[in-house]
């Protein structure tokens, strides 16, 4: 029966599968709002990374749900790791060779990450991936001395603070009689670093908020082995 039902299962997947492939048309992308979003999106939004004018422009409601993904993941991790047992020891500290590039990378990675972060409206790049250089930035430590352990609170503030503030903008756009999270404080001048109106802010809320989540489930993660 199960391999009846596993058999029954991929033949309907497969007829699907097929169905769609005959209704495209061949030689014509189907993608109408891309075309619309390659025109107009530099315009409407005034950031020149059209990616962005997707994710923190026309398609931000999405954003906002993916970063409660993201939360929802970091909170399940640590409530099925648990709390770690203040009694128990730390793993010593990493070798001198470690420790010296532990604090040679970390400034360079926040530069980096903020860069990627702040550029991410007129460059390849943004709050996510930028978020995801600044956790590794701000776990490279924790790995090399993990005597110092990491101030989860001081991380929880600032992934809850970001949340909050995205989410303001974007009621602040409703009440300007725009839609949610619809860019305000004007376009400015393409291509400049002061431009795109509030979506390079929403970018750095993202990758704060990014970076403090992710940097919280590293940690949960390396102390897993001492939890109660």
């Amino acid at each position: 029966m199960r391999k009846a039902a596993s058999l029954l299962f991929a033949g309907g997947l497969a007829f699907l599968l097929a169905v769609l492939v005959a209704k495209l048309p061949f030689g014509e992308t189907p993608m109408v709002l891309g075309k619309q979003v390659l025109a107009q999106g530099a315009e409407q939004t005034g950031t020149a990374n059209l990616v962005t004018s997707v994710v923190v422009g026309y398609r931000a409601y999405d954003t906002l749900g993916e970063l409660s993904i993201l939360f929802t993941a970091a909170l399940a991790l640590g409530l099925v790791l648990g709390k770690r047992n203040a009694a128990a020891p730390r793993d010593p500290d990493a070798g001198l060779v470690l420790r010296a590039s532990a604090d040679l990378l970390l400034p360079l990675l926040l530069v980096v990450g903020f860069y990627i972060i702040l550029h991410g409206h007129l460059t390849p790049g943004g709050g996510f991936q930028g978020g995801v250089i600044v956790a590794a930035a701000l776990f490279i430590p924790i790995l090399a001395r993990p005597s110092r352990g990491l101030d989860h609170g001081v991380l929880v503030w600032l992934e809850s603070l970001a949340g909050a503030l995205f989410i303001l903008i974007g009621l602040a756009a409703l009440f300007q009689d725009g839609a949610f999270l619809e860019p305000l404080l004007g376009k400015g001048e393409l291509g400049r670093l002061l431009s795109g109106g509030t979506l390079p802010l929403l970018y750095l809320l993202v990758g704060v908020k990014v970076g403090a989540e992710l940097t919280g489930l590293l940690v949960n993660l390396a102390d897993a082995e001492a939890v109660e």
